[in-house]
């Protein structure tokens, strides 16, 4: 294996150092999703045998519980509504400038376009959140509960470092256009006429 370059390996350092600092912020979302994952099947009260998640319908305000926000910052926070048969968690995720903004928003719109294929995503997030999750009692019947929890945590985990390490590839990129570039706008020095004796 060839050395790493100190870029690469200062890179590295910030993600690990990013890691220890979100994980106080994971377990409590760990916690609270552990707690608020006690999903039944339950049918509507208003429509006979009209099964929905009331996390979305709100049909009956008895069986939905009191929403919970787990903030780090004011730019980085997770909301979790609970109900009887259905959670819905919104996740923002920090961007700290434009670029980061960009590149949040097309991660995101591509994800949610492939909604289908990852089961538990939301078309659309809530809004004031970046994405959304919806897990009904079918999911939690049908997959193993602490692996639900584990995916959204990796997904909390690995989305940061997928943004932070595609704003460096960017900025790498950009800093190569912007040399070669440059490099074209330069005036070149014509060579001098050598005198013959």
């Amino acid at each position: 294996t060839f050395p790493k370059r100190p870029t690469e390996v200062s890179n590295q350092a910030t993600l690990t150092q990013m890691a220890a600092t979100l994980k106080p912020y994971l377990n409590a979302v760990r916690c609270t999703l552990e707690a608020a994952m006690c999903l039944e099947n339950f049918y509507s009260q208003r429509v006979e045998r009209h099964l929905k998640p009331e996390v979305e319908v709100r049909s009956s305000k008895e069986v939905l519980f009191t929403p919970l926000e787990i903030s780090r910052n004011d730019r980085e926070k997770v909301l979790i509504e609970g109900s009887i048969n259905s959670l819905r968690m919104s996740i923002a995720i920090k961007q700290a400038d434009d670029i980061e903004k960009i590149l949040c928003h097309k991660f995101m719109r591509f994800m949610m376009m492939r909604a289908e294929n990852f089961l538990i995503l939301r078309r659309k997030p809530i809004p004031g959140y970046d994405i959304s999750f919806l897990i009904t009692n079918y999911h939690t019947e049908t997959m193993y509960k602490h692996k639900l929890i584990d995916y959204i945590i990796e997904f909390m985990t690995e989305i940061d470092k997928e943004i932070s390490e595609m704003k460096l590839a960017l900025n790498a990129r950009a800093r190569i256009s912007a040399t070669e570039f440059l490099k074209n706008l330069t005036p070149t020095k014509e060579p001098e006429p050598v005198e013959s004796e």
